[in-house]
C-alpha cells in the first residue's frame, strides 16, 4: 500500500474564470481534473495517491499549511 500525502490547499479566485487543474502521479503526468472558479469562489484541494500537482491559473490566492501565495496575473 502506497503512502498517502493527505496535504490541503485553499485556492480562492481573485477574477472570474481562475483554472484549477489536479495533475497526476506516475511515470507519465497528465491531467486528470480541471475546475473553474468565478470570483470569490473558494476551492478546496487535497494531494492525494492519485494527484500529485495543482496547478492554478488566473489571479488567485492560495493558503498552505506553509504560507499564502498571491498569483502574479495582472
Amino acid at each position: 500500500m502506497s503512502e498517502r500525502n493527505d496535504e490541503y490547499i485553499v485556492v480562492k479566485a481573485k477574477a472570474q474564470g481562475v483554472q484549477v487543474i489536479g495533475l497526476t502521479r506516475g511515470q507519465d503526468t497528465k491531467f486528470h481534473h480541471t475546475e473553474k472558479l468565478d470570483k470569490g469562489e473558494v476551492l478546496i484541494c487535497q494531494f492525494t495517491d492519485h494527484t500529485s500537482a495543482i496547478k492554478i491559473r488566473g489571479k488567485a490566492t492560495i493558503m498552505t499549511k506553509y504560507g499564502t501565495v498571491d498569483t502574479d496575473v495582472e
